[in-house]
């Protein structure tokens, strides 16, 4: 058999095939539509599927065969990576057939959408929280299901996603030398997230940022910013004593200590006179 044989016999099978598909789009057999549509599926075909259970969703609607066309919609979407849409799929089938052999699916389906379009830390997290509140709403529903031990690891990882989120925030008041506002957003971070793998980091930047504040502050503010830099570095070394930042805290504490010294001995030489 020639090479140019099995090609032209490809090619004629392919334009049977893809006109056989196009006669069944034109076709009002929606029950032939709702047969090829789950066959195009079975097949990994998910192209085709969907533009068929896009055509059929509204005619089967109140039927029971609403529920596995509505789901096997869903599914052709997000096999095809439109996450997006396949969310949006996904949300409806919940709210409409909650007590579907497919709800449990679903649910589950819907909440990796949201993980699958959560962006890098830097960007903006909104999905990545949708992500962790509807895979928390799949545990919370379905405890016993085989999926839990995923859903629980899939939490942890975008939770550190969240927490690299805040720090990188708070950090670039930091780098913007707003110290002022480095401070409160460092400690804001360390509220939400006290546990944070960046606690380290975050301490010393609070120390650096009230020292730096107090440096750069007019002469009036400088004694009580410099003793509030004093406090944290008593928390610094405190919690992390054999931190890689020791030597620079350490320099830092010293400087300020000399200053409050010099203030402390000209306060009782005015008081003297």
């Amino acid at each position: 058999m020639s090479k140019n044989f099995v090609i032209t016999s490809l090619l004629a099978l392919l334009i049977f095939s893809c006109s056989r598909y196009e006669r069944l789009l034109k076709s009002s057999d929606y029950n032939l539509k709702y047969k090829k549509a789950f066959e195009y599926y079975d097949k990994g075909e998910y192209v085709r599927a969907s533009t068929l259970f896009d055509q059929i969703s509204s005619i089967f609607r109140g039927t029971n065969k609403a529920d596995s066309v509505y789901f096997y919609q869903a599914m052709s979407y997000f096999n095809q990576n439109d996450f997006i849409l396949a969310t949006h799929y996904f949300e409806t089938f919940v709210k409409t057939y909650g007590n579907s052999r497919f709800a449990e699916d679903a649910s589950y389906y819907k909440a990796i959408c949201y993980y699958k379009t959560s962006p890098r830390p830097e960007l903006d997290q909104a999905n990545t929280i949708l992500a962790i509140q509807s895979l928390q709403l799949f545990i919370i529903k379905y405890p016993g299901s085989p999926r839990v031990e995923e859903c629980k690891n899939i939490i942890t990882e975008l939770r550190e996603k969240l927490v690299e989120k805040s720090f990188m925030s708070a950090r670039l008041y930091f780098d913007l030398e707003d110290y002022k506002a480095s401070i409160v957003a460092l400690n804001t971070s360390l509220g939400e997230f006290p546990d944070s793998k960046f606690r380290e980091d975050i301490m010393f930047l609070i120390l650096k940022s009230s020292y730096l504040l107090a440096y750069n502050s007019i002469e009036k503010k400088k004694k009580e910013r410099y003793q509030a830099s004093a406090d944290e570095y008593y928390s610094f070394i405190t919690e992390f004593p054999d931190s890689k930042y020791r030597k620079e805290a350490d320099k830092m504490y010293e400087n300020t200590s000399k200053i409050l010294k010099v203030d402390n001995d000209l306060n009782q030489t005015e008081d003297g006179l």
